[in-house]
């Protein structure tokens, strides 16, 4: 179901809007490859949220899968990676811009051929990080594996098997996600800050960094989990509906994430499969992986 979304500009034209039917609709496709996408259950995590919301929060944005989804009339979105959030920030307010980047860097690889584009774009983005090569790295690398070195910061995925997305086609899902983004702040913010400001009536879905498979892509190496349930708890008492993915089993059910979460913070949790693991196959080099079956809990504070 589809729900036509009004541009908010400022906080001015929020005023007097109260709360809106929870809906879902799937976007044309992702604007990004992203490892952890939630693009294939999106519906089924909305699903177990409340049937009306006042604002809907997504402090982890990520590749945005779930907002798309749900095409919110009033949200924020956030995330600490400055040029992630700069990719959104065009997506939504300058979508020619974002055409512009993907299309020029695609160029590229019929000059240098893929492999040799994605090289030099990547070196350009590792001496001055940028929301446009990340954009491009993004749908080019392997398996959206959007991975930073410990020691230097560098990104380091190599560049993945897969054809290219052609410009005329990205072009339209940008169109498509430049609408589904028109009821949405995008801000680059600490989570802390952004639970924070949620409140009675509001919805909020944490997608963090999972502590027992990611801890190589961007911020997890400093994430605190325990620093994230006391941001939940804060917000619990204030009102708002949090709702958590987070790790669940790996190895086909066969082992299950063991993770200390706060008693009585969440009074629910649904399990959601999601197929194998993208992050192992890349560390196993493209196998196939029938033992690698990953599922997410779904934690929930009503």
């Amino acid at each position: 179901m589809k729900q036509s979304a009004l541009p908010l500009e400022t906080p001015e034209d929020w005023i007097g809007q109260v709360d809106y039917p929870t809906t879902w609709s799937a976007p044309k496709g992702q604007v990004l490859k992203w490892i952890g996408n939630k693009q294939r259950f999106a519906a089924s995590i909305i699903s177990h949220f409340p049937l009306r919301y006042r604002t809907y929060f997504e402090p982890f944005f990520g590749s945005g899968a779930v907002l798309a989804t749900m095409y919110p009339r009033k949200a924020e979105a956030s995330d600490i990676f400055g040029p992630l959030v700069g990719i959104w920030k065009a997506v939504q307010l300058q979508p020619a811009l974002a055409k512009h980047w993907y299309f020029e860097r695609h160029q590229m690889t019929g000059l240098l051929g893929k492999e040799g584009a994605y090289s030099a774009i990547l070196e350009r983005y590792n001496t001055k990080p940028n929301p446009a090569d990340l954009l491009f790295l993004s749908r080019a690398c392997y398996g959206g594996v959007v991975r930073f070195r410990m020691k230097d910061g560098f990104m380091s995925t190599p560049c993945g098997p897969h054809t290219l997305m052609p410009p005329d086609k990205f072009d339209v899902r940008v169109d498509d996600w430049n609408e589904r983004l028109s009821g949405t702040q995008i801000f680059e913010r600490p989570f802390e800050e952004a639970i924070s400001r949620a409140g009675e009536g509001d919805v909020v879905y944490c997608d963090p960094p999972y502590t027992h498979s990611q801890t190589i892509l961007y911020g997890a190496q400093k994430f605190d989990l325990d620093r994230m349930f006391k941001s939940i708890e804060a917000a619990k008492r204030r009102g708002a509906f949090v709702a958590v993915s987070i790790d669940g089993s790996k190895k086909s059910g066969n082992q299950i994430c063991d993770i200390l979460i706060p008693r009585s913070l969440f009074a629910r949790e649904a399990m959601l499969t999601v197929g194998r693991s993208m992050l192992r196959r890349f560390q196993m080099e493209g196998a196939t992986l029938e033992k690698e079956v990953v599922r997410d809990r779904l934690l929930l504070t009503h």
